[in-house]
């Protein structure tokens, strides 16, 4: 079976694995802040802190953003669960926000038709590894008072007019996921243009842990004295894991290159086909593309997605608009509401796209669609 997406692991990963697992620190050691350090290198310098997930990285930007009961958080439904589900968890009321038809990104005139006076983020999704439109949605957060959020988890290595994914947003979240871009197994991170916001985030994911004397209420307790101001979880990423995620930015750029020549074949190879349409290519994006989202006739998409995986391609439909899970249903939200992202899922077809793809890979999946098209 040929999946839809697969992690990329060499000697230098495993060396740099092994390092880890011998030194001194398992966790909470050199090999995180390097790893954040090494993050900063493609975000335009701004800092990260490592978290255990990309749906950690979101709830513990939502929490640096202060969100809570009685607001709301703009969200695009075309996304994966965890973008809605983490402010959800803390109180807030989601308010979903149609995508873009082109990119399947929040647009931002949805947007601006959903934030309120309640409104505390606007929270883009980079789908497939491209951006929105993110110079209009800064002006739709700011109109509102609100913080824009950037969902990074496709994009680490994207830039957008210039400027890289992690400068572009108030806050922005990343995910290294086996399927990612690059991956830690699990993991993520939070990345922050506000020092306020990025020490806020660190103490969340540390149990809300302060230890600066200077910032305690009763720093005279003793020298082992720490404090808990605002209450946080344990979303600390181990030095091990760390350690793989430095090595595997080290050939982030060849994952790009690749994964942008593996995309382009499949623009090549199935341009003959009408019945497909391929994912749009934004002029002011340099895309590190996570996925190859096509998108096919409707009464086709379960027959064509049955046929290549009995043909042994595995791919896979991203995603289940976030409004359509049952524990939104149950909370009133409905069907209908979201017009385009409802129908790119029932459209979209996730095809095989990782590094280790071959183009004989991509050849071969191509015939299989145009079959299936011509039979």
């Amino acid at each position: 079976m040929l999946p839809y997406a697969r992690q990329s692991v060499d000697e230098s990963d495993v060396a740099a694995v092994a390092a880890a697992i011998t030194d001194p620190f398992l966790t909470t050691g050199p090999a995180v802040t390097r790893f954040e350090d090494d993050l900063a290198g493609w975000t335009g310098g701004h800092p990260a802190v490592a978290v255990t997930s990309g749906t950690a990285a979101l709830h513990t930007a939502y929490a640096a953003a202060g969100v809570g009961p009685g607001q709301e958080v703009v969200v695009p439904p075309l996304t994966f669960v965890a973008t809605a589900a983490t402010a959800a968890l803390l109180g807030a009321r989601v308010v979903f926000a149609d995508v873009d038809e082109a990119s399947g990104c929040l647009d931002p005139g949805a947007a601006a038709a959903a934030v309120t006076s309640r409104t505390t983020v606007v929270a883009s999704v980079d789908y497939a590894g491209a951006p929105a439109d993110m110079d209009a949605l800064r002006e739709v957060a700011a109109g509102a008072g609100a913080l824009l959020l950037e969902d990074a988890a496709h994009s680490i290595g994207t830039t957008w007019r210039g400027r890289p994914v992690g400068s572009l947003a108030d806050l922005t979240t990343f995910s290294f996921f086996a399927t990612k871009n690059l991956t830690t197994a699990e993991g993520g991170a939070v990345v922050s243009t506000s020092p306020e916001l990025l020490t806020r985030a660190a103490r969340f994911r540390n149990h809300g842990l302060v230890r600066d004397p200077a910032e305690q209420r009763e720093p005279d307790e003793g020298p082992w004295h720490q404090e808990v101001h605002a209450l946080g979880l344990n979303y600390r990423l181990p030095d091990v894991l760390c350690a793989l995620g430095s090595s595997q930015l080290r050939r982030l750029s060849q994952f790009k290159q690749r994964r942008a020549e593996l995309s382009a074949r499949y623009d090549a190879a199935l341009a003959d086909v009408p019945e497909v349409t391929r994912p749009a290519r934004p002029a002011d994006a340099d895309v590190a593309w996570h996925l190859y989202p096509a998108r096919v006739p409707e009464d086709a998409r379960r027959a064509l997605f049955e046929h290549l995986r009995a043909a042994g391609v595995g791919v896979q439909v991203n995603y289940l608009p976030a409004h359509w899970h049952p524990v939104f249903a149950d909370l009133g939200y409905q069907r209908g509401s979201c017009p385009v992202a409802e129908r790119w899922y029932r459209q979209e077809i996730s095809l095989p796209l990782f590094v280790g793809v071959t183009d004989d890979d991509v050849d071969r999946v191509c015939d299989l669609v145009r079959g299936f098209f011509r039979a």
